[in-house]
């Protein structure tokens, strides 16, 4: 999967350029945990690397594959990288394109530290082509003026390994493949030579102690949103409001910032749950488990019981212990307590006011155990 450098890399490319200050702010922040979603995007770039890496390009070859706890499965492959191989076909229908995949690139000392890993870069009838995959099913994203890419297509002109896609071209096709749609987007070599010269102006502005802060569009996916002075100042000033004395005008305004203050409360809860969970604290708030969902504890014995007793165990899978029980009371049959067992999804935070018991974290159990030990 692709690699970024700490200052700047192609997906913070974006909001470096219209938000320097937000690299200091970044750097404070404890790194973010995974997620499903990520997982799963890093399974399927990964895969699908290799698939173009090898002579058969055959993805059903790589089932069962494993990234953290996300699987491949004959789904994904149907659903992403079947798709994003056809899109491949489409943009290169005779097999003509000469390309290289997980190129590492940078700007070398012009950006030094500067540099990220781009998912295609190849060579189509005389002009460079960029290309990303975006396996995501959330926010669809644009290619024009895409910065991720001009990061891409600007340090792979820098890069030694890379540089034979753009020699003797006068355009640069950026493409993102995003199952199912494919976006292409033809510009200049200038263009991404203005736009390296806009992140290295940039760059060398997030470098200076007074670096600017500015919010926008590229807040959306900052880290350091919890404790951004203009995103808690602007939280305030909405929070503060008499909307009973709001001017239409006014009231149309906040409305606009309800995405940005949703993405500032989902950070907030995710950083307070991070910190809770290491340890660190959150005066007044702890961690509890989310409500407990019922599960089977054997699998096999739960269809050998249902089947015993008249219940059909099966509707497209095994049903849940829920539904076998609304069966089981119409054939006046009890749900034997050994085959179920409640589990909790994870943690979930809460005010101290809470009744349910507060997760005992392991990290903080083994932290205060490690302290008795030295």
């Amino acid at each position: 999967m692709a690699q970024h450098s700490r200052i700047v890399g192609g997906s913070t490319a974006k909001r470096v350029i219209n938000c320097p200050g937000s690299v200091a702010l970044v750097d404070k922040m404890p790194p973010k945990p995974s997620s499903s979603y990520a997982d799963e995007g890093t399974l399927l770039h990964d895969t699908i690397a290799d698939v173009l890496g090898s002579d058969d390009l055959n993805p059903q070859s790589f089932i069962g594959r494993k990234h953290a706890d996300a699987v491949l499965t004959q789904d994904l492959i149907g659903t992403k990288l079947a798709v994003a191989l056809a899109a491949l076909d489409e943009i290169d229908p005779k097999g003509e394109l000469d390309y290289a995949v997980e190129a590492v690139v940078d700007f070398g000392d012009f950006l030094p530290d500067v540099f990220g890993s781009v998912d295609l870069i190849g060579r189509l009838d005389g002009r460079a082509v960029v290309l990303d995959w975006k396996f995501g099913d959330g926010v669809a994203v644009e290619v024009e003026e895409n910065a991720q890419l001009l990061f891409y297509a600007a340090a792979a002109m820098r890069t030694p390994k890379t540089a034979w896609a753009f020699e003797n071209v006068s355009e640069v096709e950026l493409i993102i493949v995003q199952p199912p749609s494919v976006k292409r987007w033809t510009t200049t070599v200038e263009r991404v030579k203005q736009f390296e010269d806009e992140l290295a102006r940039a760059v060398k502005v997030a470098l200076k102690p007074d670096a600017p802060l500015a919010s926008g569009e590229h807040c959306r996916w900052c880290a350091a949103k919890p404790v951004c002075p203009l995103m808690t100042g602007a939280i305030d000033r909405i929070t503060k409001a008499k909307l009973d004395a709001l001017p239409a005008e006014q009231i149309a305004h906040y409305l606009d910032q309800i995405p940005m203050v949703e993405s500032f409360l989902k950070d907030l809860q995710q950083l307070a749950h991070g910190l809770i969970e290491e340890g660190s604290g959150v005066p007044g708030w702890k961690l509890v488990n989310k409500r407990a969902v019922r599960k089977w504890t054997d699998d096999d014995k739960a269809v050998a019981y249902l089947t015993q007793v008249g219940v059909e165990p099966f509707e497209e899978k095994l049903i849940t212990p829920a539904a076998a029980e609304k069966l089981l009371k119409k054939a006046k049959q009890d749900l034997p307590g050994d085959l179920v067992v409640a589990v909790s999804s994870g943690s979930t935070l809460a005010p101290e006011s809470d009744p349910r018991p507060a997760v005992v974290s392991i990290g903080q159990t083994l932290s205060k155990a490690m302290a008795k030990i030295q």
